[in-house]
């Protein structure tokens, strides 16, 4: 690989919305405002769709069946744009997505929503993988750090604007025109991948899908979804176990493949993609708790309401955005290393400020421990999967590039998981006193900061390359 020249130090945040960049940006964002927005506003209207059209009982699938199929059409986003090209790819999923959304919008029941949520995950699932994908191609170098912080913006936006822009609709319209400010959203962004995204680079020769592993992959989410429900902790351990088994066996096959869907050294302990990919992966897993059990014990545990408790959550994102933007004008590669690193410390030390904030009932501690979570993801996030693109192989990049949103929204489902099984062996649900359910929140909490460990090793174990040179450093030079 090249190395590239040190352009850096003029990157600007003005150059995003400059007239060479500015669509390219709008297209990428507002593929992650499709992904960001979907979730608040499902969440926030579907259960008064279920008043409306019933199937109480089938409303937690209307989110496991889009995690589960989005996860797949993650896992395919590089095959798809190699063998079709980016734009057709894209067009495809934005399409997929849309239908999805028109079907659960009208649905005159839950069984309609599911088919109609299966499908917006399946295609959002492409359309992230794609986008990322996409970065390296369309923006240099330089510029790749600004606009991770420009999604996280997106997101932050997503986690307040969403649920009140769906509450409003919801109580004043109807349900149904909270699922449909997707419709919009979608035609925009498909206007924009004809503008931007390059009609060429689709591979000769057919499309060949490897259906058996991306089966696999969506079992073995399916499997992590199941043993949320499983009614002993026997049964949840032997879910997980089986999960990381097939998806292990997944990993394991796709090396051997002709037709691969991940870089060669996915997971690999020798390379800063394989090492990245495992940070990527384990500081989900690690946060995921707080997404699940944070809100629920802010209002059991200290009778918080739902809009202050959803404020300590939303701090989170508050603190990713701000973050990620102030230090995206960093570009020594040395501080940019120590950043990535700083991450999962700030990981770590936030999940165990949670716990001694629970402990001692001081509810601005676990302010603190929850901002620096939303710290260590703004201040690594962008670097890390800038370096692990950087770092692939010549003709992996594409693959490198996808699997990061997908390998976040596994890391997510997972985690959830583990904190449940957690939950369940700490007697969280049973707990009816209120040092019962602080001891049970401390236990999750504390077995998320080992996790977080983990995560902190990796970070510490990144071997850093030199750095690349992008498809649109050589556009641009």
């Amino acid at each position: 690989m090249q190395e590239s020249t040190d352009q850096t130090s003029d990157a600007r945040w003005s150059e995003l919305i400059s007239p060479q960049y500015s669509a390219a940006t709008t297209t990428l964002c507002l593929g992650v405002a499709l992904f960001a927005f979907n979730g608040f506003l499902v969440s926030t209207s579907l259960p008064t769709a279920v008043r409306e059209i019933g199937g109480l009982a089938l409303i937690s699938w209307a989110f496991t069946l889009y995690l589960v199929l989005s996860i797949v059409g993650g896992a395919s986003g590089a095959l798809l744009k190699g063998k079709l090209g980016p734009r057709r790819a894209l067009v495809g999923a934005a399409l997929v997505f849309l239908v999805g959304t028109l079907i659960a919008a009208f649905a005159s029941s839950m069984t309609e929503v599911l088919v109609g949520r299966a499908l917006q995950g399946l295609g959002e699932g492409v359309i992230a993988a794609i986008c990322y994908a996409l970065i390296p191609e369309l923006f240099p170098s330089r510029l790749v750090a600004k606009v991770f912080g420009a999604e996280a913006v997106v997101w932050a936006i997503a986690a307040f604007g969403g649920p009140l822009v769906a509450g409003i609709l919801t109580e004043t319209v109807s349900w149904r025109a909270a699922f449909l400010v997707n419709v919009p959203m979608a035609l925009i962004f498909i206007t924009l991948v004809f503008r931007i995204v390059p009609r060429s680079s689709a591979e000769t020769g057919s499309l060949s899908v490897p259906f058996l592993r991306l089966a696999a992959i969506g079992g073995g989410i399916m499997l992590v979804a199941l043993a949320g429900i499983m009614q002993t902790l026997t049964m949840e351990v032997l879910f997980v176990a089986g999960a990381a088994a097939v998806l292990a066996a997944v990993v394991i096959m796709d090396r051997r493949s002709r037709t691969p869907l991940f870089p060669s050294d996915a997971f690999a302990l020798t390379s800063t993609v394989g090492i990245g990919l495992w940070v990527v992966l384990l500081m989900p897993i690690a946060q995921a708790s707080t997404s699940v059990y944070l809100v629920m014990t802010l209002q059991n545990l200290w009778g918080y309401g739902p809009t202050m408790a959803g404020a300590f959550s939303a701090s989170f994102a508050v603190a990713w955005s701000t973050i990620a933007i102030l230090v995206a004008n960093i570009q020594d590669p040395r501080r940019r290393s120590w950043l990535i690193r700083l991450g999962p410390t700030l990981l770590v030390t936030g999940l165990a400020v949670l716990v001694l904030g629970f402990s001692a009932d001081l509810p601005l501690v676990v302010l603190a421990g929850q901002m620096s979570i939303g710290a260590g993801f703004g201040v690594s996030w962008g670097f890390l999967s800038q370096s692990v693109m950087e770092a692939a192989r010549d003709g992996e990049r594409d693959r490198a590039s996808a699997l990061l949103p997908t390998l976040q929204s596994a890391g997510y489902a997972i985690g959830a998981a583990v904190a449940g099984l957690v939950a369940n062996a700490a007697n969280y649900p049973q707990a009816t006193s209120q040092d019962a359910l602080r001891d049970a929140t401390m236990t999750i909490f504390a077995v998320s900061t080992m996790i977080g460990l983990a995560a902190l090793i990796a970070g510490f174990a990144l071997p850093f390359r030199k750095k690349t040179v992008f498809a649109a450093d050589c556009l641009n030079s």
